[in-house]
């Protein structure tokens, strides 16, 4: 399956940012993929609440679902949404962080809430509290296609190697970690984290970036790494899309996780053990 990850840089005008994604979908089908990827936060990247109160929407009325669903019909295309960003029926209200897969026919066939908040303090400068506005997830997802079994994650996930195991052992064979991942964290561990985790699950690794500085017309502007990523399940990086926005393809060969899977078979070692005390 011929796959293209998107490289994008959202801002917070979702209608903007909707009819570059939806130009680059196109270019990407038109470029012969039949599988098309985009990044965490698709819709709107933004770190002003009251910005994204105002443009927001849930599920039911989201533009960029409702315009991808529609676009994945009219080229006969998979589409895998990072995440959008969409508001909630919780009381606290607090949005949702949400992948979803699109089949040919414009179809929903999987939904992941992102389940890791990223709560941190990056340096003196730079902290993010995404608990604060989202309400983390709490349900693992593998769904299945024709050309393969594809495990959900999003960004801060990709910390968490235990919920990648848990998706391999549950089949899948395609892991995505659609991202919006901090510059300074980026460039020391966003290369090792994939790696390491299509190596430990001999799993194909698809990882869409966000990248460079979003424009914001309101608060303060974020800044990401880019690098999305095509890792194979033996851990080698097959596409790298650097820092400029664009689309990077890669050819997904099931057979490869088979191969990697039978020279290192570690999905079948896991041993019960007790402690430390």
């Amino acid at each position: 399956m011929k796959t293209a990850l998107l490289q994008i840089t959202s801002s917070d005008d979702p209608a903007q940012n909707l009819a570059m994604v939806t130009g680059m979908v196109a270019e990407a089908a038109a470029q012969g993929a039949g599988y098309i990827l985009t990044p965490e936060v698709t819709n709107c990247l933004s770190a002003s609440r009251s910005r994204q109160v105002e443009v927001l929407q849930t599920e039911s009325n989201d533009p960029m679902l409702k315009a991808l669903r529609e676009q994945a019909a009219e080229l006969g295309v998979w589409i895998t949404i990072g995440s959008l960003a969409l508001k909630t029926d919780d009381p606290d209200g607090r949005f949702a962080n949400r992948q979803f897969l699109i089949d040919p026919q414009g179809n929903i066939q999987a939904r992941y809430d992102k389940i890791h908040m990223f709560d941190v303090q990056v340096s003196e400068t730079e902290t993010y509290r995404e608990s604060a506005g989202y309400r983390p997830g709490a349900q693992a997802v593998v769904a299945d296609t024709p050309f393969a079994k594809i495990g959900l994650s999003i960004c801060y996930d990709l910390r968490f190697p235990y919920l990648f195991r848990h998706l391999a052992h549950a089949g899948a064979e395609v892991l995505t970690v659609p991202s919006a991942f901090s510059p300074e964290t980026g460039k020391h561990h966003w290369q090792a984290l994939l790696q390491a985790r299509a190596i430990e699950t001999g799993c194909w690794v698809l990882a869409p970036a966000q990248t460079g500085t979003h424009p914001a017309s309101r608060g303060r502007s974020r800044s990401t790494y880019g690098h999305s990523l095509a890792i194979s399940p033996w851990g080698e990086v097959i596409a790298d899309a650097g820092t400029d926005t664009g689309i990077v393809f890669v050819d997904l060969d099931r057979e490869k996780v088979a191969q990697a899977r039978r020279r290192i078979p570690s999905l079948t070692h896991d041993a019960e053990f007790n402690g430390p005390e």
